[in-house]
């Protein structure tokens, strides 16, 4: 996509990203008030953390507007690899790139720690991003039903090893 600049944290990107997130998944599977909650707490109890050796932040702007995320996890870099979070992309902006160009970020990053094991949880039903993460060398390794979100949902991980 012509124009658009992959860059880091910058203000009003929690907000952004949250707002993404709230509405998609409100819209897709019924998620309220307890997800956009979470989602939000857990982000800027990422970013009071961070660690730029270990844990990275993209967004996606075009025209100066945050229209998609991604985030590497290092937490437990030493014992689960890199959990990838928050991946994201404005409904409009889909299949045209913005993801791609974001989980690229990602995995660069990730080659460039030499870590072993990048990981990343999703739900069951979102074809589109699952055929993004196999067509770069995801395989999914989990699944199982939750109501962790007040909702009843298949929850998915996928996993990227030896990078």
């Amino acid at each position: 996509m012509k124009n658009l600049i992959i860059s880091g944290y910058e203000p009003g990107a929690i907000g952004r990203i949250t707002v993404f997130h709230a509405k998609y998944y409100n819209r897709l599977v019924g998620f309220g008030l307890f997800f956009e909650a979470k989602v939000a707490s857990e982000m800027a109890e990422f970013l009071r953390r961070f660690n730029p050796d270990q844990d990275g932040f993209w967004v996606a702007k075009l025209e100066g507007n945050i229209i998609g995320s991604i985030i590497a996890d290092g937490v437990h870099i030493n014992s689960d690899g890199i959990h990838l979070r928050w991946f994201i992309v404005e409904l409009k902006y889909h299949g045209q790139g913005v993801g791609t160009q974001l989980l690229q970020r990602a995995i660069d990053f990730c080659k460039k720690l030499d870590i072993k094991r990048v990981y990343l949880w999703t739900f069951a039903g979102l074809d589109a991003a699952r055929h993004l993460y196999e067509r770069v060398g995801f395989r999914l390794c989990q699944e199982q039903e939750e109501e962790t979100w007040g909702v009843s949902v298949k929850e998915q991980m996928f996993e990227l090893e030896n990078l």
